[in-house]
């Protein structure tokens, strides 16, 4: 190989690498926290409990991404990526959420104001130690 070769080589394996070691990502980072039964009435569907997953997997919307009402019936993975006490994250687990309410007009009190989004005791249950007050999430729309 010729020194000018080479050099083009080396030059796209600078390019390259990095983004191998630092992908992109499309999640958001934010704060999840949790809310008991009851879970209706709901913003986005009243009473119809029939909206509500039948696997308990859903969500109320915080405000940055409940959008006037957009966000009712969006769906979310969502994962815990760090907590105030170590080890309150189950590690690998991501869950797919759908968002049935606002965290603003929830029935019950969520277990901490201003998340990003607000977990049923079964989702957050999944994702973290139950007895966590709120967690560091990562979320991305599906």
């Amino acid at each position: 190989m010729s020194k000018p070769q080479l050099l083009l080589l080396f030059l796209q394996l600078l390019l390259i690498l990095p983004a191998a070691f630092f992908p992109l990502s499309l999640a958001d980072v934010g704060t999840a926290a949790r809310y008991t039964p009851p879970y209706i009435p709901t913003a986005c569907y009243g009473n119809d409990q029939s909206q509500l997953p039948s696997s308990n997997l859903f969500g109320a919307a915080g405000e940055g991404i409940w959008d006037n009402g957009a966000a009712c019936g969006r769906q979310y993975l969502v994962r815990c990526i760090s907590a105030s006490v170590p080890r309150f994250c189950n590690p690998g687990q991501t869950i797919q959420i759908k968002i049935v309410d606002r965290a603003q007009s929830l029935v019950s009190k969520p277990s901490r104001d201003g998340a990003s989004i607000v977990l049923s005791s079964t989702a957050y249950g999944l994702i973290a130690d139950a007895s966590a007050t709120s967690v560091n999430i990562e979320f991305q729309q599906v």
